[in-house]
């Protein structure tokens, strides 16, 4: 059996870390018209320095033994309590700087999550787990402005720019909905991913046309107004066209 080979490596090495955009949607109370509605982003508040007290990304550094992905979920479950979640990669941030404690590579991962599915509790280096209305946010012209630790804010923007434009040739808005919805809460919450108002009938036509809902055959309770009727959306079916060459685009 040949010898194990130690091999050195003489150069600085910057360290590895993970950062996580989790994106939820508030359907809000009167859930036919969307009042209260809100798009949301997962904050935690940090425990340690650098930034100590100040809201960010959740994340941390990957450890030796795990792959950049498994170190992105173990973080975003310690520090916010959310698991099972798809992550998908995003960016790869390393500008000089963007950490003062050293020289610093993160990868980027974002997610959809249903929050009523998900509920948040803060542990380990996090003081605080919260979810902050994204438009409310404190901004520059259409920037986030820095009030987020590290380099956080450029992460934030940049998962908020891949999510409108992915969510116009993609279903992926599904995933924020609960698994019946109406089309007033579908609309609700591309105007608020897109950040502005959609034609209600240009919209719902568009939609309609497409043959991806199914009519769950009930309607929504608890409200005053006349009750919409619920909808699932049909993934195996859009699975399929997709398959054919379908192109959904709103």
């Amino acid at each position: 059996m040949p010898a194990s080979i130690t091999y050195t490596y003489e150069y600085p090495r910057p360290a590895l870390t993970v950062d996580c955009v989790v994106f939820g949607f508030e359907v809000g109370v009167g859930v036919g018209v969307g009042v209260g509605a809100a798009f949301k982003v997962l904050l935690i508040r940090r425990k340690l320095p650098p930034y100590e007290g100040q809201w960010a990304l959740p994340g941390g550094f990957v450890q030796m033994e795990e792959s950049v992905e498994a170190a992105a979920v173990r973080e975003l479950q310690e520090e916010t309590g959310v698991k099972d979640v798809f992550l998908e990669q995003l960016y790869t941030f390393g500008a000089v700087g963007r950490d003062p404690r050293d020289r610093t590579v993160s990868v980027a991962y974002y997610a959809l999550i249903n929050l009523q599915s998900h509920p948040v509790q803060a542990a380990t280096d996090a003081s605080d787990a919260r979810w902050f209305k994204l438009f409310e946010l404190p901004k520059i012209g259409a920037k986030i402005e820095t009030v987020l630790g590290f380099d956080h804010a450029e992460i934030l923007d940049c998962a908020l720019a891949r999510l409108q434009a992915k969510i116009r040739y993609e279903p992926i808005g599904f995933e924020l909905l609960p698994k019946a919805f109406t089309l007033s809460q579908l609309q609700r919450l591309y105007e608020q991913i897109l950040n502005r108002p959609l034609d209600k009938r240009n919209f719902r036509k568009k939609l309609l046309k497409m043959d991806l809902l199914i009519d769950t055959g009930q309607q929504e309770t608890g409200v005053a107004h006349r009750a919409a009727q619920l909808y699932q959306f049909d993934l195996e079916k859009y699975r399929a066209l997709k398959q054919r060459g379908f192109s959904f685009e709103l």
